[in-house]
């Protein structure tokens, strides 16, 4: 049910992004004169489609990772005279342009507009208080101290632990100092050195040493995934574990630190059920993770999920606009996301990020159906997430993609006439391998993390 599940998020997800990022193009060529033959979500075997009263092909094709417009092009085969000025390769280069750019920037476009429901509805975020620091860590080196509020990064203020990480996540790779202040104030230094440019998966805050406060989780189970160890060891929905092998358990991450200590190893639990107190033998699963220092290890895994306490008042902090302020947030937010991107992109190039961090349709669904069942928010935050990085990447100036069509019409109208078709055509071939290349690294990638 779970892979189904991650499927069907995947599916919903690229479908509402390609559709939006094609009919930005369609938009424009349709405004410019340009005959669209073909209109398709998805690649491959047409499942379903339609036709307008233009004549255009709407449909839904079987490989839903992608999209495309057909349109009319001389380059593609015969053009009947009486459509000649409809063809998109007769259009004056600055229309051409418009064209391919309409796509992402359709992309940013639907990002502006989901943060600015996102501002208007009010985001909630957490309150960024320091709840530990680990011994010898980056963190304790500089002399940061639990309980202490971060107030800004490297001079940028920061109001929640989303937007201390997003600072964090900038820093990548780098090398010197990074400033944190804290309420008060007081200004920390802290030591970089080519900071997680290593790193599959970075956690900066984790990396740093800083444990973000969070309320006492008493381990309370509340689902069980069918045919995992809790479910098959008697576990049930609003069991409180209050020991594992005679030692008190009275925190969730208590029981989670015992469950993956013991891989393929018995242990044994003393549950409250209502106003029994219950002997229950749980074998947790054996599963290869990757640990903190990088190296694969075997952790144990119940498959339960804690019940959620309430989160305290204090702790909450809700951003929420007025309808003109909010886009102006929505734009500001969209803005900085396709800046931190490019720089990520520019960071892998450089060797300052690991290209392990990129990802794949498996990782996407898997982050899409976690964020589908976070909520309406989590969701339509992850669509303006992908949204921004389908508008970056698809403005880069590789050929294939829409940037390196935008770089060749560049060329164009600064020379006064179009590269020859052999350098074009070229241009094409080594687009390809490099696009194919990095989609079997993310892919690679992808199957690694499962």
């Amino acid at each position: 049910m779970g892979a189904l599940t991650s499927i069907l998020a995947l599916i919903v997800t690229l479908g509402i992004l390609v559709t939006i990022h094609e009919y930005g193009h369609f938009w424009v060529a349709r405004r410019c004169g340009v005959k669209v033959l073909r209109f398709s979500v998805g690649f491959g075997k047409v499942l379903y489609s339609w036709h307008d009263k233009q004549g255009t092909e709407f449909a839904i094709a079987a490989i839903p990772l992608g999209g495309y417009v057909k349109m009319l092009d001389e380059r593609e085969g015969e053009v009947p005279e009486d459509q000649l000025d409809q063809a998109f390769n007769r259009k004056t280069v600055w229309q051409r342009m418009a064209v391919v750019s309409a796509g992402p920037i359709a992309n940013f476009l639907f990002a502006i507009f989901a943060y600015w429901i996102m501002f208007m509805t009010g985001i909630t975020q957490v309150k960024p208080l320091i709840g530990d620091v680990a011994d010898g860590s980056i963190a304790a080196t500089a002399g940061l101290q639990p309980q202490q509020e971060i107030t800004a990064v490297d001079g940028e203020a920061v109001n929640s632990w989303s937007d201390v990480n997003y600072e964090f996540i900038r820093h990548l790779g780098e090398t010197g100092q990074l400033e944190i202040e804290v309420n008060g104030g007081q200004k920390y230094q802290l030591e970089l050195n080519r900071w997680l440019a290593d790193a599959e998966e970075p956690n900066p805050v984790k990396d740093l040493g800083i444990t973000p406060y969070r309320p006492s989780i008493p381990p309370i189970l509340d689902e069980l995934t069918p045919g995992d160890p809790a479910q098959q060891a008697g576990l049930q929905t609003g069991d409180q574990v209050l020991a594992v092998d005679g030692e008190s358990i009275a925190q969730w991450q208590d029981f989670v630190a015992k469950v993956q200590d013991s891989p393929s190893e018995p242990i044994e639990l003393t549950v409250l059920r209502g106003e029994q107190t219950l002997q229950i033998t749980l074998i947790p699963k054996a599963r290869e993770v990757m640990g903190e220092s990088g190296q694969k290890a075997i952790k144990g895994f119940a498959g339960a999920r804690v019940q959620m306490p309430e989160f305290p008042e204090d702790l909450l902090r809700v951003q929420q606009f007025n309808p003109i302020m909010a886009l102006w947030k929505g734009a500001e937010k969209t803005w900085d996301m396709s800046v931190m991107t490019l720089q990520a992109v520019g960071k892998m190039i450089q060797g300052l990020m690991s290209v392990k961090n990129l990802s794949g349709p498996i990782t996407i669904a898997k982050v899409a159906s976690d964020s589908a069942k976070a909520g309406f928010e989590a969701f339509l935050s992850f669509l303006a997430y992908v949204s921004i990085m389908l508008g970056v990447v698809n403005l880069l100036p590789v050929p294939v993609l829409d940037g390196g069509h935008l770089f060749f019409y560049m060329i164009e109208a600064a020379r006064g006439k179009p590269l020859s078709e052999k350098i074009q055509l070229m241009g094409m071939k080594i687009g390809l391998a490099l696009l194919m290349s990095v989609m079997v690294l993310a892919i690679f990638n992808d199957i690694s993390r499962l």
